[in-house]
């Protein structure tokens, strides 16, 4: 019987570490529950997950005929926006869901298309949501559009990036009047600068308020909050109650 292998060093908590046994693009997330041997009752920094983004799906989008329609909205597209390349870097396909990557300068564009071709008819915008990637390097911020067509009763998703240096994405405001707060809440727990938004402030943390707290950089606790002067202790200083 021979010895065991030494234990690796273990990762800090939220870091995000590349694996070298898989491509360069797969991150380690660590975190939430399932931690052992801590006052940290939360489970932060007890969970490992590998995660790697998806590829870009091939043609046909379709996996069956309920999702045919994948492929017809692709094909409009591509007739309304010579060259769809340029707006359309990459088109993924993953649990029944179709997701387009835009780049971020066509965001208005294709979104005012989307809404107002009858064959396309995508008159609503359900939800705005945020995602911070410290290891996407030039495309750390990621912001995600999800487009429903009550013509059609069909759901689509944009997905928009932009780097930490310059996290500037144009407003869909004037297309989609319900990305207004859903904008705003993304500037206020990412960061993300919505250009040309009607009132880019605060809409969850006071508008005094340093950073952002939903990025995988901002401080998990050990900070001051504004209740009577009390404060969060950071994970490893909270109290066990296993």
């Amino acid at each position: 019987m021979t010895d065991a292998a030494p234990n690796p060093e273990p990762a800090r908590p939220g870091e995000l570490l590349p694996l070298t046994e898989k491509p360069a693009a797969t991150r380690v997330r660590l975190g939430m529950f399932g931690v052992h041997g801590t006052s940290d009752t939360s489970g932060y920094g007890g969970l490992v997950t590998a995660l790697e983004p998806p590829p870009a799906s091939d043609r046909p989008y379709a996996d069956s005929d309920e999702h045919r329609w994948f492929d017809e909205v692709a094909d409009r597209l591509g007739e309304l926006l010579p060259p769809v390349s340029e707006v359309i870097t990459k088109v993924v396909v993953q649990y029944g869901e179709i997701t387009f990557h835009v780049a971020r300068q066509h965001l208005p564009q294709l979104a005012r298309i989307l809404r107002d071709d009858p064959q396309l008819r995508f008159e609503f915008c359900s939800a705005v949501s945020g995602v911070h990637f410290p290891q996407d390097a030039n495309r750390e911020l990621h912001v995600v559009y999800h487009l429903l067509s009550m013509t059609h009763n069909r759901r689509i998703r944009l997905e928009v990036s932009a780097p930490d240096s310059d996290p500037h994405i144009p407003s869909v405001v004037a297309i989609y009047p319900t990305a207004d707060w859903h904008e705003r809440e993304t500037w206020d727990m990412f960061g993300v600068i919505f250009d040309d938004h009607p009132a880019l402030t605060r809409i969850l943390m006071p508008d005094d308020w340093f950073g952002h707290p939903q990025r995988k950089d901002y401080p998990l606790g050990g900070i001051p909050v504004e209740f009577q002067g009390a404060t969060i202790p950071s994970p490893d200083e909270r109290r066990s109650y296993s």
